[in-house]
């Protein structure tokens, strides 16, 4: 990423090994704890990025938790490096909620149109599902009512009846004909 002239923000781990050269001025930038320049110790990790490395630990105003974060970009305020960490993560999570709830698993094509209208056919199926929901005031949640629509998306019941809180009960007739293993 970096011999491509672009920059990265990534969160580090916790065993990071990082030598501070200098420490750069946090001067009227709130939550951030400091802002180093320094360089990898780990063999390693020196080997695979021998250039300067930016550390910076933020602390988040809504939970109060410290991260330390990584990036090569050195012009930027720590501040916002930690606006744009938080910015991908709200990415990472938006996608982690399509994975769970919308159930694309695979997209089907590679081009941009693909997956666009993947991801807009299943945003839609989920919300004309929520939509019912609503509208029939059924009490089983979302992921319960997806996965009965799945198992009986062909069959011919009416949808109060499908979601009907009715317990099927298998009478246990002795004078029946199935033979008993045990």
């Amino acid at each position: 990423i970096h011999l491509s002239d672009a920059f990265f923000v990534i969160r580090a781990k916790k065993t990071l090994k990082f030598k501070r050269v200098y420490s750069r001025s946090k001067k009227g930038q709130q939550n951030i704890v400091f802002d180093q320049v320094g360089k990898f110790t780990v063999y390693y990790s020196k080997k695979a990025y021998p250039e300067k490395i930016r550390c910076v630990k933020a602390k988040d105003p809504v939970t109060g938790k410290t991260i330390v974060l990584l990036t090569n970009h050195m012009g930027l305020e720590a501040q916002t490096i930690s606006q744009l960490y938080r910015s991908r993560w709200k990415i990472e999570i938006f996608f982690r909620w399509i994975k769970q709830h919308l159930r694309v698993k695979v997209f089907w094509g590679q081009s941009e149109n693909a997956v666009k209208t993947q991801i807009w056919i299943a945003v839609a199926a989920y919300l004309l599902v929520a939509i019912v929901r609503s509208k029939c005031q059924i009490q089983q949640n979302m992921h319960e009512m997806l996965q009965i629509l799945s198992v009986s998306a062909f069959d011919k019941v009416p949808l109060n009846e499908l979601f009907s809180q009715n317990e099927f009960q298998i009478s246990k007739n002795d004078n029946c004909n199935q033979l008993k293993i045990f």
